[in-house]
């Protein structure tokens, strides 16, 4: 531990986000400590599957993949939000690379699919295990650093300029980057549904900053993700990853009809599949669950091989092989859209205090396109460390 526990930038949260604030909080020279609720590994971001969306291909660019968030997110969120996250996406990728990340590639360029609510092919892939792909590039750079970090620290007060009883330890911070997640896997148990989120997704962290009077948006705004694996009971809560829709699976009634733009935005395409159940054009799982098919056969196995190999060996260790047989579908609470206040540099209406990540609100507005979370993250994250180290200086 640095001198009587005093840092110039704690990080709470060890996902993609604080790992990036923690990073370049840590090249910015500052002396960084990063506590985590659990172990460093436990994150959801290390759940994230589909993929990181950037502007990179020849016909696309910022400001198209800027207009497409803000037409998904129904004009809901914060325009300069916006314009930060997909014009820094292209350099976000750059650093990512420098630090390990292989994103598959084919035709010399990268592979890029199309996801929901986007105009483009613009979504970059590392398989389909892609958050585990960023997050174990980042922990690398942070366990190879002078970054201190305190496991199984959860953050349990904060007292301004600033003050941190983390678990058993007393953390003093010039500055604070909070990069704790969101509430979802809490908020699904309260409502008895099944979610895609990591049992530490508690949302604590964002209520002890509305204590300490930070303000909030949209928290009331949470997003089903339109694909939870609904049988065998094995995959139920596991988030089929969207990109089986890029590469061609459509949503299929118990009719065999197609109901919805299996492309659409996200919380069109949930309401769709619940609407067609309530009109009692769904399907039922052998446990009685609620769902539709996801017509997997349209797939090519190359597409499959190429991105979707965990999915693949997954559904085939459970008995179902998705390329032969259609699989079943229902939407699960998936994330957090609205959060802490932040302004361009990640700031919150707390001096001294940034949010990245899930528990930040805005740059999404009311409904979150697939891939712009992990962008979301190594973007404000990056923002967020530089802007908390050169506070604290």
């Amino acid at each position: 531990m640095a001198e009587n526990g005093a840092f110039d930038v704690l990080v709470v949260g060890s996902g993609a986000s604080g790992l990036a604030a923690a990073v370049s909080a840590d090249r910015a020279g500052a002396r960084v400590a990063l506590v985590t609720k659990g172990s460093i590994q436990s994150c959801n971001s290390a759940k994230a599957q589909g993929g990181i969306q950037a502007a990179v291909g020849g016909d696309d660019a910022p400001e198209q993949h800027a207009e497409d968030v803000w037409r998904s997110s129904h004009e809901t969120a914060d325009r300069r939000l916006v314009e930060i996250l997909t014009s820094e996406a292209p350099s976000a990728i750059g650093w990512l690379e420098e630090l390990g990340v292989v994103f598959t590639r084919e035709n010399g360029g990268y592979r890029l699919a199309r996801c929901g609510g986007a105009t483009r092919k613009r979504l970059l892939q590392v398989g389909d295990r892609t958050g585990h792909a960023i997050t174990k590039a980042l922990r690398d750079v942070v366990e190879s650093s002078t970054i201190a970090v305190f496991p199984n620290s959860p953050l349990h007060e904060l007292e301004p300029a600033w003050r941190a009883r983390c678990g058993e330890h007393t953390i003093d911070a010039s500055t604070v980057v909070l990069a704790a997640g969101g509430r979802c896997f809490a908020e699904a148990q309260r409502r008895g549904e099944l979610t895609t989120n990591h049992p530490g997704a508690t949302g604590e962290v964002t209520q002890i900053a509305i204590d300490t009077g930070a303000q909030a948006r949209d928290l009331d705004a949470l997003q089903y993700h339109p694909n939870g694996g609904a049988w065998p009971e094995t995959m139920q809560g596991y988030s089929i990853p969207e990109t089986t829709r890029a590469y061609g699976a459509v949503l299929l009634n118990a009719d065999g009809e197609e109901f919805t733009d299996s492309l659409g935005p996200r919380d069109v395409v949930a309401q769709a599949i619940v609407d067609e159940v309530v009109k009692g054009k769904g399907v039922e799982t052998p446990d009685g669950r609620p769902a539709v098919y996801l017509d997997t056969t349209r797939i090519s196995e190359h597409d499959a091989q190429l991105s979707l190999p965990y999915m693949l060996r997954r559904y085939r260790a459970g008995g179902i092989d998705p390329l032969t047989q259609k699989i079943l579908t229902y939407p699960v609470l998936h994330y957090q859209n609205g959060g802490l206040v932040i302004d361009t540099n990640a700031e919150t209406t707390l001096e001294g205090v940034y949010a990245c990540g899930e528990i930040a609100g805005g740059t999404h507005g009311r409904n979150r396109m697939m891939g712009n979370s992990l962008l979301e993250c190594v973007v404000f994250g990056r923002r967020a460390g530089r802007a908390a180290a050169a506070r604290a200086h």
